[in-house]
């Protein structure tokens, strides 16, 4: 069974094709660029490029697979929007897999994970043994609490701010790789529901907080607004 993967929640615009067997997964081709202002212009054609790349056709693909964040708004809605109108077009399932999720998928030791998440702070978790055991949060570095026995850290978020985190946390090493979601691991925890051709689900992106743009919160009605005074000398 092939599918294609799908995320934007980072700097680093994923997409790739796999193949689930029963047994196994295998990734057979993927496209990383890492660049934070292109999501709508290179996740596209980076969907093309793997298809291409492995020989296959969009009517081959028995379901898609996305990141769901937690991310900046606007990179995140563009592999959402997109993962969903695939889904929709071909008319197979769509499944979703939370980003840091793909990043701890492989921690085996009690590990940090953490993307950028902008404004000096990040997107975090930790895992052990490919597991979270903390609820994904969001906050500056240095105010994380962390439970004990923390002793690596993964990631972009953990890279950028890695020596605030070595002052944190006692004996913690930051790992240079992982440093973004990895296609095997979106792949790896999707994989059981491709299998058992599980209902399609909703692709709920996940924020944990509100977009940097904001409507106002009041706008002006017309009667608060003043009243324009007649020129001067003005006649009827």
């Amino acid at each position: 069974m092939l599918i294609v993967v799908l995320d934007s929640a980072t700097p680093a615009i994923t997409a790739a094709l796999a193949e689930v067997t029963e047994t196994d997964v295998r990734v057979l081709a993927q496209r990383v660029t890492v660049d934070a202002r292109a999501h709508g212009e290179l996740l596209a054609p980076a969907v093309n490029a793997v298809l291409q790349e492995a020989g296959a056709k969009p009517r081959d693909l028995t379901a898609v697979v996305a990141g769901v964040g937690p991310g900046p708004f606007t990179g995140l809605r563009v592999g959402l929007v997109t993962a969903a109108a695939l889904a929709d077009t071909l008319h197979v399932p769509a499944y979703g897999v939370g980003t840091l999720d793909a990043l701890g998928w492989a921690t085996r030791q009690r590990t940090l994970v953490a993307t950028d998440a902008r404004r000096k702070e990040v997107y975090w978790a930790v895992y052990e043994n490919g597991a979270p055991i903390t609820p994904p949060g969001v906050g500056k570095p240095a105010e994380l609490h962390l439970p004990d026995g923390v002793r690596a850290a993964v990631g972009d978020g953990a890279l950028r701010y890695q020596d605030v985190l070595s002052i944190k946390v006692e004996g913690v090493k930051v790992e240079d790789e992982p440093r973004f979601p990895p296609a095997q691991g979106f792949v790896a925890l999707a994989a059981q529901r491709v299998r058992d051709k599980a209902p399609s689900e909703p692709l709920t992106p996940l924020y944990l907080r509100r977009p940097d743009a904001v409507e106002p919160s009041s706008r002006k009605s017309a009667a608060a607004l003043p009243r324009s005074r007649p020129a001067a000398g003005g006649g009827a």
